[in-house]
């Protein structure tokens, strides 16, 4: 099964064509946070409208954005080491967090107080952002870059990735560079996609980078592997249905012919469902709708593409999301 319409279509110019940043982020107050370029934009899936943020001088930029919790803030990282967070109402800096040598790629958020940030100085940090002292650990495990970082539901574990290609699970209250609650060292490429299952808080997917290609489930009680899927392509990104037992992937490069796809698979079986193909370049982002019935894609080919994939939440005797009836709608500029 193949889908070949979108639900929206907007242009990104200048959005950077990198696996190791993540650029992308759609909050609960229902407004998509997108770097391009030197730019952060906001634009509200709700009214439309587009806002710009701010723009950097210079040879600076944005490699990663989050949104808070409460979507009150948004945290940049920049490639310069940089790390902001911004009010979003008033579209203020708040305050500048000190801590990384390198650029930072991955932000994640637990609790609306801790800022967890990945960077390319192989550092994990989490940063209280209402301390006058901000950065209230460091782990220095990763042996390359941090590419994703994942908080659980409960936020009581943290899925960290590598460019090593290896997947730590931390425990919030034990967490020290060398009390790790399992390394999982199956991956044979650089791990960036990471999600945890909201439907069973034991499971966390990952997926490894174009020498790898697999989405890989872990019982994080256990320590152990579940199952392993060759998807034949760089995996980018992972969201998982909340409605529904399924996940949603993104590619990039591929090993086939089919390549820069979304990929829907139901669990536990992870037998695919489907499959998407409308970018022409590869799907570096993923990120999922408040309501959690619409998942935004980014592409190298600058366009954000919308998805009503997951469907209305429905009961579980459904044998696959609603995949059918999607508009195609004139692509627009974000800017």
């Amino acid at each position: 099964m193949c889908l070949q319409k979108e639900s929206r279509v907007l242009d990104a110019p200048k959005i950077k064509n990198d696996y190791y940043t993540n650029l992308v982020d759609w909050g609960k107050n229902s407004i998509l946070a997108v770097a391009l370029g030197p730019e952060i934009y906001f634009w509200n899936s709700v009214t439309t409208d587009v806002s710009r943020l701010f723009k950097v001088n210079g040879n600076n930029y944005p490699t990663s954005v989050s949104w808070s919790e409460d979507a009150k803030y948004v945290a940049t990282g920049f490639v310069h080491s940089q790390l902001q967070i911004w009010d979003a109402e008033t579209s203020k800096l708040v305050r500048n967090l000190e801590g990384h040598a390198q650029r930072i790629a991955t932000l994640a958020w637990n609790n609306n107080r801790i800022l967890t940030s990945g960077g390319h100085d192989k550092s994990i940090i989490n940063h209280d952002v209402r301390a006058r002292r901000n950065e209230v650990l460091r782990i220095k495990t990763h042996r390359a870059e941090i590419c994703g970082l994942k908080w659980s539901k409960r936020g009581n574990l943290l899925a960290s990735g590598g460019n090593e290609n290896h997947v730590y699970v931390w425990d919030s209250n034990k967490m020290n560079s060398s009390n790790f609650l399992h390394c999982f060292k199956e991956h044979t490429a650089a791990v960036k996609a990471l999600d945890w299952c909201p439907y069973d808080s034991d499971v966390l997917a990952s997926g490894g980078g174009t020498d790898d290609r697999c989405i890989k489930l872990w019982n994080v009680q256990r320590g152990t592997n579940i199952c392993s899927i060759d998807t034949k392509a760089q995996v980018c990104g992972l969201q998982w249905n909340r409605h529904y037992k399924e996940i949603l992937s993104g590619h990039g490069f591929s090993t086939s012919p089919e390549h820069n796809q979304l990929c829907l698979w139901q669990y536990p079986s992870m037998t695919k469902v489907g499959g998407l193909d409308p970018h022409t370049s590869r799907v570096l982002h993923l990120s999922q709708s408040p309501d959690g019935l619409t998942v935004v894609s980014a592409g190298g080919d600058e366009t954000l593409r919308f998805w009503d994939i997951f469907g209305p939440a429905v009961n579980d005797t459904r044998e696959s999301s609603v995949l059918g009836n999607l508009l195609s709608m004139k692509a627009s500029q974000i800017r």
